[in-house]
């Protein structure tokens, strides 16, 4: 069944409600708990449903997605798997870049026909989730459905900010609505489980998650050639079109990263006690690329904190706090409430020498500094005695070196900090 299945990962649109992290790299390239790019759950998802022949269809700041991709994803020369990239380009057919979602597969159609299957699923490439997409395959075979979109039941304060879909007792999709206002929300109710109807939890969701039946899909696209969004204009019309769209309800851990604030939470979230995206599940594995790094040393003190390989920690105190690859921490720092990405490479004595020449301190961060609340790029170096985000809430704003969005400091990849600098 799983191989009637090719995948379709979008790379999304410029991400600008994720820069400064987005100001290089596209959104599913941005690292992510420390060790993994954001295109790692969609694709380690399809994997772990032997769903394995993908395409990443990308566009924006491609270069670090395209490098990742090519240097993590590989198969036995006798397996028909592949993860591979689909860059948006230009045609004399087709001038223009990609238009939106539904436009970006209609463009690429051309380049999936030859191959063999049924059904299509189409992802989002920037959603932390742990989906078993056989089953909803299966549900949407047995529904003898034409669309399947997944939905997770949400309350009223979060369905303002999603489009919701009504659908009947059967699971069938009877309309949609896109983040309707709280006091009209009433009728767009749908039946859910008692579980979910305890937690308040009456409206569907709709998660950017597609199956298209093959047909299905190459005769809407050609059809509504001037629609270009799947989620405002596809899915609408084939509702109304009165086409079977089926419901596909998933009630496990979801999170859509679609600004600072939820990238930073969604992060902070994976060092709680029992985390709800499981990372130690061996079942649902979470494939990267391998480095060959050695151990983590740590000298400091750690209270909920996950720390990745290469990383090398002094007397210090870190609390909620997410380490990137190959971080250096120098002593005396407390860091709590942060995301510090880590650095790509290791400085040689010749980097270092280099640095100080320049004025610099080493990648990484120094001694004696007070960090709170704040998302550290990769690639930054940051000296000794450096505060940043310990006092009042800062405004939002956008600086030289950094940004400051609902509260959260971010600074930018490779910015260098100097001794006793104060955000």
């Amino acid at each position: 069944m799983s191989n009637a299945v090719i995948s379709l990962i979008l790379g999304g649109g410029s991400g600008t409600r994720l820069y400064p992290l987005t100001r290089r790299r596209s959104k599913p390239a941005v690292p992510v708990a420390g060790k993994y790019r954001l295109v790692d759950i969609p694709v380690s998802n399809c994997l772990n449903a032997e769903m394995n022949r993908i395409f990443v269809l990308t566009q924006f700041n491609s270069a670090s997605l395209n490098k990742h991709i090519k240097n993590t994803y590989s198969f036995s020369h006798f397996s028909k798997a592949f993860v591979d990239i689909l860059a948006a380009e230009q045609t004399p057919d087709n001038p223009t870049w990609y238009q939106g979602t539904a436009d970006a597969v209609r463009q690429c159609l051309h380049h999936i026909e030859n191959f063999e299957y049924e059904y299509v699923l189409i992802l989002s490439g920037d959603q932390l989730y742990q989906m078993d997409f056989r089953e909803m395959l299966q549900n949407h075979i047995e529904s003898q459905a034409e669309v399947s979109i997944a939905t997770i039941p949400v309350n009223a304060k979060d369905a303002s900010d999603f489009g919701i879909l009504k659908t009947d007792d059967k699971g069938m999709i009877t309309s949609f609505t896109e983040k309707p206002k709280q006091d009209v929300l009433g009728p767009w109710a749908s039946p859910v489980s008692e579980e979910m109807q305890e937690e308040g939890r009456h409206y569907l969701a709709s998660m950017g998650i597609y199956i298209f039946s093959r047909q299905t899909l190459y005769d809407l696209l050609n059809d509504q050639v001037a629609s270009t969004d799947f989620g405002k204009e596809i899915i609408p019309y084939a509702i109304h079109a009165d086409m079977k769209v089926v419901s596909y309800q998933y009630t496990g851990y979801w999170t859509d990263i679609g600004n600072i604030s939820s990238f930073w939470e969604a992060n902070l979230s994976l060092t709680d006690e029992i985390p709800k995206f499981n990372l130690f599940d061996e079942s649902k594995t979470i494939y990267t690329r391998a480095r060959m790094l050695p151990p983590a040393k740590i000298s400091g003190t750690m209270k909920n904190t996950i720390i990745a390989d290469g990383s090398i920690i002094s007397d210090s105190y870190l609390e909620r706090c997410v380490v990137g690859l190959r971080t250096r921490i120098g002593g005396g720092s407390t860091i709590t409430n942060s995301y510090v990405m880590g650095s790509d490479f290791y400085q040689t004595l010749e980097d270092l020498a280099r640095a100080k020449a320049k004025g610099h301190p080493p990648i990484g961060i120094g001694n004696n500094c007070r960090i709170n609340n704040t998302i550290v790029d990769k690639n930054c170096s940051i000296g000794n005695d450096v505060e940043i985000n310990v006092g009042e809430r800062l405004p939002d704003g956008d600086h030289e070196l950094y940004a400051v969005k609902d509260g959260i400091v971010v600074l930018k990849n490779g910015a260098v900090i100097p001794d006793g600098y104060v955000i």
